[in-house]
């Protein structure tokens, strides 16, 4: 399974509760880009670059699975350069919050 397979099934994986009110777009910049668009506790996932992102963060493709699926502590990724962040970093560090990794497939 591929980071991108992963993004793809983050809108079923959305605790509704979490994004109430929200209106908000977050860019994957990974070898092959995504974005997801949360809007009043729904959620998709779009291939491609968002044309004005909320905040966008660029990983290595393996990085940027294990940071999803809960195996890499998005802090120490970022203090260490593995990820960078551009935009709204306290949107960045709520997405944990907004997502139920344990729904995410193993492999």
């Amino acid at each position: 399974m591929t980071v991108n397979d992963i993004i793809k099934l983050m809108p079923a994986c959305l605790k509704a509760d979490a994004a109430v009110n929200m209106k908000n777009t977050i860019q994957f910049d990974i070898s092959s880009p995504m974005y997801l668009r949360i809007e009043d506790g729904t959620c998709s996932a779009h291939d491609g670059v968002a044309d004005a992102p909320d905040v966008a963060l660029t990983m290595a493709d393996d990085d940027l699975k294990a940071l999803l699926k809960g195996e890499l502590n998005g802090a120490m990724a970022f203090m260490s350069g593995k990820l960078k962040l551009k935009g709204d970093m306290m949107l960045a560090q709520r997405i944990p919050s907004l997502f139920d990794a344990s729904k995410f497939p193993a492999a």
